[in-house]
């Protein structure tokens, strides 16, 4: 019995655990979120989402999809006007773009998956560069 016992620990061990590199991300309630994202497909409610608890990953990720030439400085100013205490002011940017959703969603898997600043954006400016010029500022 003991070494059945001894063996299954050892095993239990030896057994790769798919998520030990994996970590929880914060997510904002969907309920403080506006009405139309709420309503939005998960895809884009889950970007304004991981936005609105994660501002210090977003604003460091540029977005590729012309929307400086509207005053955006990062990925996350397509979800988030302004942030002033808690008091967020929404930008429905993101609500109509593919490319904003899908630079946050990139990101947002990066960095569950425990990946560097620096590796996401790298990643990012890869794939997402081709759509146009960088906004970050």
């Amino acid at each position: 019995m003991v070494s059945l016992l001894v063996i299954s620990i050892i095993l239990s061990a030896c057994s790769p655990n798919l998520n030990q590199s994996k970590m929880d991300i914060a997510m904002a309630p969907v309920r403080d979120l506006p009405r139309d994202v709420q309503n939005a497909p998960t895809t884009v409610r889950e970007a304004y989402q991981f936005a609105v608890a994660n501002p210090e990953v977003l604003k460091q990720i540029p977005c590729y999809c012309g929307c400086g030439s509207v005053g955006h400085t990062s990925n996350y100013s397509c979800y988030v006007q302004s942030d002033e205490v808690g008091n967020f002011v929404f930008d429905t940017h993101a609500l109509g773009c593919g490319i904003c959703v899908d630079i946050a969603r990139d990101a947002m898997q990066m960095y569950k998956n425990g990946k560097p600043m620096a590796e996401i954006g790298t990643a990012i400016a890869d794939e997402y560069s081709q759509y146009g010029p960088s906004n970050l500022q």
